[in-house]
């Protein structure tokens, strides 16, 4: 009966609330952007500043992606009610396929409802029981799960660590009685996410191409401002051709709304679009969408001050931040983790941080590790210098009202 299992789920609640790691959710009504109105739920907003959104270039309320998709809705209706091959396929579609093709420099690409799908759809179809999966322990959850559908082996190195990786290569050569995996992959985030590290990709590849095994990365929190045109982890690496298989999300800095892609080689994808099931029992994305994200990637061809302006900001916070002894995870990414270490003590910041004026979410276990709570800190383009001066005042602010 329910009431058994109301009980037990009201006591499990009971203890998140009590451990302070409860997700409490703040509606905002206004358009996302670098300043929103936002509050508790069931209480009216404010205006304060955002600095905890995906969207890192601005683009989330950019006038030319709205009206691009304004023009879609029109001309284009409202949704597509249908999976892709029945009758789910615009001229649309296909052109946003090209698109990110050319601007990532791969062969092919295929649309998903989100990264979630997409991490979801690569593996089953792929990966086989003679096969072996090779995964950064701090990949992000969409790859996790994604794997976890394939009746292929699976390996696990420490983060960006090259010596464990290279231990789990020679584990996967080794099975089949020595003959080794059918089919070896890496996989990697280009950005994780938690800490706003960058995977290590050249030596990736260098061990890869020594064991014969094929890479994909998750580029999520970089497509759009990593890398010399904004093509991400591979391009500022310099390791773009030496990818099999991209991800990526629409919903971060390409405009923010939603929809994810798998690129690579096209016979990769023309098998996932036989048989990858979110593709083919998902509803295609919505035209106005499509046609936004068109729009985005123009956009960002031509956004090297806004990629310019995201780096300062970036690294002005940093530098405050540090002057006013906070600790910080290091790195050169937008995502810059302020370390607190108890997860009740985050959370207690990021709810006096809002009374400041200043939008941030406290992050805990099991999001994290144990003993590592944050608040994760994310710059965008759309930040002036005195907004990231405010962010730096409401923190010190904030710590001497939860600590004294």
């Amino acid at each position: 009966m329910y009431t058994d299992l109301k009980d037990q789920l009201t006591a499990e609640l009971d203890a998140i609330e009590q451990a302070g790691t409860f997700k409490h959710e703040r509606v905002i009504s206004t358009p996302q952007s670098g300043r929103i109105t936002a509050g508790p739920v069931g209480r009216d907003g404010t205006e304060v500043l955002n600095f905890c959104a995906n969207n890192y270039l601005g683009l989330a309320d950019h006038p030319e992606i709205v009206a691009a998709a304004k023009r879609a809705l029109v001309e284009r209706g409202f949704g597509m009610a249908s999976v892709r091959f029945i009758c789910g396929t615009q001229d649309l579609h296909l052109e946003l396929e090209r698109a990110v093709s050319a601007f990532l420099g791969t062969e092919d690409t295929i649309l998903f409802s989100s990264c979630f799908d997409a991490n979801g759809a690569v593996f089953a179809p792929l990966f086989g029981a003679e096969d072996a999966i090779i995964s950064d322990a701090l990949n992000h959850a969409s790859l996790i799960d994604g794997i976890r559908l394939s009746k292929a082996a699976r390996f696990r190195y420490r983060n960006a660590d090259l010596e464990d990786l290279r231990a789990q290569l020679e584990a996967a050569a080794a099975l089949r009685d020595g003959k080794g995996a059918r089919r070896t992959i890496v996989v990697t985030d280009g950005v994780f996410s938690m800490d706003g590290f960058l995977a290590p990709l050249p030596g990736i590849c260098d061990l890869a191409e020594e064991f014969g095994a094929l890479v994909m990365v998750d580029d999520s929190h970089a497509v759009g401002f990593m890398g010399e045109t904004g093509a991400g982890t591979p391009e500022h690496f310099g390791v773009s051709d030496r990818v099999d298989i991209y991800t990526g999300t629409f919903g971060k800095a390409l405009g923010g709304a939603s929809g994810g892609y798998v690129a690579g080689r096209r016979e990769i994808v023309a098998m996932l679009r036989q048989q990858g099931r979110p593709y083919l029992f998902s509803n295609s994305l919505a035209p106005a969408i499509v046609a936004a994200t068109l729009a985005a990637l123009e956009l960002v061809e031509g956004s090297a001050e806004l990629r310019a302006t995201l780096f300062r900001n970036a690294e002005l916070f940093r530098r405050r931040m540090s002057e006013e002894g906070f600790e910080l995870l290091p790195g050169q990414h937008a995502i810059v983790p302020v370390m607190f270490g108890d997860a009740a003590l985050a959370g207690r910041m990021a709810d006096a941080m809002l009374e400041n004026g200043v939008f941030v979410t406290a992050f805990s276990y099991p999001v994290v590790p144990q003993g590592e709570a944050r608040i994760r800190v994310q710059l965008s383009a759309a930040h002036s210098e005195a907004d990231i001066e405010t962010a730096v005042h409401a923190f010190v602010a904030s710590r001497a009202a939860v600590q004294g």
